[in-house]
């Protein structure tokens, strides 16, 4: 995967006029909600352009140049709609320094009547899709190729996550995915509980299947990251993409109250899922309630000691 062609700015002022001419300014600024990690605005420009702004703090760029590239490597796959990446940038600022992506804004429509039965064609499109130009290749001391992970490492929220590629499925999401959170999340565990957790990880062969294939995905796909564009049709914002078994994806849809049946039946329909995937459903979610363990306190603790508990007892 090439991302040159995702231009690095080092002031706001240059990327405007790279992108649209010498005489552009920003005739109105928007403060846009959504989100708690970044600031977000829609910018109206003099050339009557608008374009999506999200700004953080200048240590923070990571943030940013990771989400081009997990967008850039959704659209790749030409099969589901996103956000046209404009660049990445930092800028000193007169008063203090921020990070910046900017972006294709987004006008918001009515969903169309086939909205997420298209959109779960459209994933499950994304998901048979080739995935070899999103990874690094194995080293020569391993036959074969790396099919988990990701070319770089980038963010779940605000934490990061960890994409080193393995050979299997289960490897990759034992040692990149629920070890590095379990170990974040040490402060809140009893020794009964560590006792417990390392008892999952130790078996998680009696409980996840490998894919039959590696799939791109989203990587933290809930509703609040699906938008209705001005033509009704689903467009995939805040990405955390890596290459991993399809399941996960669809497990995180049904995390935070899910999508409507008509969604699930499309996916399934172009998609053919593995038997007992239900079975399975709870252990991806366990790494998003740890991660939000992680980030929002113990709140979270509960469903985790209750998810762990469901598999090994």
């Amino acid at each position: 995967m090439n991302l040159a062609s995702i231009p690095h700015y080092t002031s706001l002022a240059n990327a405007l006029v790279s992108l649209f001419g010498t005489s552009v300014k920003i005739a109105r600024t928007d403060r846009v909600s959504g989100g708690d990690i970044n600031k977000a605005y829609a910018l109206t420009l003099t050339t009557g352009d608008r374009i999506f702004m999200k700004a953080n703090a200048k240590e923070n760029a990571a943030f940013f140049t990771a989400e081009a590239a997990c967008l850039s490597a959704i659209a790749e796959t030409g099969t589901i709609g996103t956000p046209r990446i404009l660049c990445t940038g930092t800028d000193d600022g007169e008063e203090v320094g921020y990070s910046f992506l900017l972006l294709e804004y987004i006008e918001s429509g009515k969903k169309r009547n086939d909205y997420f039965e298209t959109l779960g064609r459209e994933l499950a499109a994304m998901h048979k899709a080739d995935t070899e130009s999103f990874l690094i290749q194995a080293d020569s001391e391993t036959d074969g190729k790396n099919r988990f992970g990701f070319f770089q490492d980038n963010f779940i929220g605000a934490r990061p996550q960890e994409n080193t590629p393995k050979d299997s499925w289960i490897s990759f999401f034992r040692e990149s995915r629920l070890l590095p959170q379990f170990k974040a999340a040490d402060r809140y565990f009893s020794d009964s509980d560590r006792s417990q957790n390392t008892k999952l990880l130790d078996n998680l062969e009696k409980f996840l299947t490998e894919p039959e294939k590696p799939s791109l995905l989203h990587g933290d796909l809930w509703g609040g990251n699906v938008l209705a564009d001005k033509d009704g049709k689903a467009i995939l914002i805040d990405s955390a993409a890596y290459v991993g078994h399809a399941e996960a994806d669809i497990a995180m849809t049904e995390l935070f109250g899910g999508f409507p049946p008509s969604f699930y039946d499309a996916y399934k329909e172009a998609y053919k899922m593995q038997a007992g995937y239900e079975d399975r459903r709870d252990l991806y979610n366990l790494y998003h309630l740890l991660n939000h363990l992680n980030m929002f306190g113990e709140s979270y603790l509960n469903p985790v000691q209750s998810i762990v508990a469901e598999y090994v007892g």
